[in-house]
């Protein structure tokens, strides 16, 4: 069954013709998107919990609000009247704008639906593997530390989950709050941390078993307008997989394209579209998967850009973010890659109100290497403060060259 795909017109900014489109988060990710619409003439609107987040820092309008509390989110909508509201985090009020959408006020991206089930891992996951039936890893969500424990220890005469395995809040992201557990001495810290780390105060967790994968992949998966005979429809459209290493849950690196097995490749964009039909709409959705020879299986969903896909910035034809920007807006989509090439982290290293970055001429000094530093108001120790990408006809060589440019890049406090 086809689905017809919606296309808005596009006007002209901040007259009464335009195009309105309200990110609800704008940190590194959103600021990307914003500017990929305002190449297409869009009004821009970024709304985040604190001031001058960097998408803000470019949006034509800027807002801050708690957008996890519904009252405060129905306000901010009504008042500004985006054509699209385009989820940006987790931590949004759903069910506000489940509401909002049934009653036509606003249409959301992907939909209102896709956003309540994947800003939890609980209802991405259910769907993933008793909707769809697709592999997962073994899995048991808890509500206590001493039901974490049974889970693990399979004492509710439910088979147990066993050593080692992973807890995360059931709402988080970038891996705040995930532990590697290796034994019983590691239940009550992972708890603990998983309560720290959620994105919203929810006291339960998901304790994962371990799958003894080769390695895990981002498979980009884009719900676009077709072109050609398939002209008005959507259509899926999958950029070429991503490798990464993640450190805590959170990613440190990434490359494109990934070697792949042939049928795993086939297993993994059959995943892939599996649950984005589900989740239907139009957008650009990050499907993470574990990978071992020819299995795959299903780990999670972003439906919106992923920070692996930072990388597209130097390897695509459209990077993931011009990919999310004319997918929601109806546009035709390019997905093809345009050289290989890879990511990697600047963290901030420093807790510090303001910073300055030096080392960046040293960094850039070395043919096919960039720099995007994010322009985040406050740096933490662990915060992503920038990205270093590389662009080489060969992968390995692109690695090195963008964790060289990473560490040339040092933050410090301003003076």
């Amino acid at each position: 069954m086809t689905t017809p795909a919606l296309t808005l017109p596009l006007g002209t900014p901040l007259s009464p013709s335009a195009t309105r489109v309200m990110l609800l988060g704008a940190g590194e990710l959103g600021k990307e998107v914003l500017i990929a619409l305002q190449r297409l003439g869009v009004e821009t609107i970024a709304v985040d919990r604190y001031d001058h987040a960097p998408g803000q820092q470019v949006a034509h309008h800027s807002r801050t609000i708690a957008m996890s509390d519904p009252q405060a989110l129905r306000a901010l909508i009504e008042a500004e009247r985006p054509h699209l509201v385009v989820p940006e985090i987790e931590a949004i009020a759903t069910p506000e704008l489940e509401a909002l959408e049934a009653e036509g006020a606003v249409r959301v991206i992907p939909t209102a639906r896709a956003a309540r089930l994947t800003m939890d891992r609980e209802g991405i996951r259910r769907l993933a593997a008793e909707t769809l039936g697709l592999p997962t890893s073994p899995y048991r969500f808890c509500d206590s530390l001493a039901e974490l424990q049974a889970a693990i220890d399979g004492t509710d005469g439910q088979p147990g989950i066993g050593y080692p395995c992973v807890v995360k809040p059931v709402m988080s992201s970038s891996g705040k709050g995930q532990s590697k557990l290796d034994g019983p001495a590691d239940v009550a810290p992972a708890w603990d941390y998983a309560m720290q780390g959620g994105r919203v105060s929810h006291g339960r967790v998901i304790v994962e078993g371990f799958i003894d994968f080769d390695y895990e992949i981002t498979q980009l998966t884009v719900r676009a307008a077709g072109t050609g005979a398939q002209q008005g429809e959507v259509m899926t459209h999958f950029c070429d997989p991503i490798g990464h290493i993640q450190v805590s849950g959170d990613y440190v690196e990434s490359w494109q394209p990934h070697p792949m097995h042939p049928e795993a490749l086939r297993k993994a964009r059959q995943i892939a579209q599996a649950v984005t039909d589900n989740l239907g709409g139009q957008g650009l959705f990050g499907v993470e998967l574990f990978v071992k020879g020819e299995q795959v299986w299903f780990s999670e969903v972003s439906p919106r850009p992923h920070d692996t896909g930072l990388v597209t910035l130097c390897t695509q034809v459209q990077s993931e973010f011009e990919l999310h920007a004319r997918a929601i807006l109806g546009l035709p989509v390019d997905t093809r890659l345009r050289s290989p090439g890879a990511s990697a982290v600047i963290y901030g290293g420093v807790d510090a109100q303001a910073v300055v970055f030096e080392g960046v001429a040293e960094a850039l000094a070395e043919p096919g290497t960039d720099i995007r530093l994010f322009g985040k108001p406050e740096s933490f120790v662990k915060r992503r403060m920038g990205v270093a990408l590389a662009a080489n006809t060969d992968v390995e060589a692109a690695r090195q060259q963008a964790k060289a440019a990473a560490a040339r890049v040092k933050v410090r406090p301003a003076p």
